[in-house]
């Protein structure tokens, strides 16, 4: 299996390149357009990183996450869910990269083997990041209106993060 993911890049990649020639396709001048509309794509999404990473900077510094997981402690220990994995559902929707640098925080402070340090690995992978992915790609094709998919993606993560508290309380 080592070998196996060890050859696996190259022999897409000497594939691809491969089946190009064998077209006839101007495998450099394809490669650099791509490369130029990668790099307009990344700069026209600079605006909506910046404001998502000060949205997510706002609610961790204001102490609104903290808050928010005092009000819900009460409610959620009756479903055996500590609270030190209250900011990870808070921010999960929000950024990928603070959910893991809480996750982070929790697998360091707790161990590797602490319920919540497993029930939080399972919320990030059970998980997207909504707002993220809605204020990024969405505002990089210029999709102004959201419709439904604001909604599709909070249920989805709202039955992602109660499929991972039963799924960490049945096998843990």
């Amino acid at each position: 299996m080592h070998t196996l993911s060890l050859w696996a890049l190259p022999s897409i990649l000497l594939l691809i390149l491969t089946m190009g020639l064998f077209k006839k396709i101007p495998l450099y001048e394809t490669f650099t357009d791509g490369a130029k509309e990668g790099f307009k794509v990344a700069v026209n999404i600079i605006p909506y990183l910046v404001a998502i990473i000060v949205a997510i900077s706002m609610f961790r510094a204001s102490g609104i996450i903290e808050m928010i997981g005092n009000a819900l402690n009460p409610v959620l220990m009756h479903f055996n869910v500590p609270a030190d994995t209250i900011p990870i559902m808070v921010v999960r929707s929000l950024s990928g990269s603070a959910a893991l640098g809480i996750f982070s925080d929790i697998a360091n402070n707790l161990g590797p083997d602490d319920y919540a340090t497993k029930l939080s690995a399972v919320m990030v992978g059970s998980s997207e990041t909504t707002f993220y992915v809605l204020a990024v790609y969405f505002g990089a094709i210029g999709i102004s209106k959201l419709r439904y998919a604001l909604l599709v993606g909070l249920i989805a993560d709202f039955i992602g993060i109660v499929s991972a508290i039963w799924v960490c309380n049945w096998m843990f």
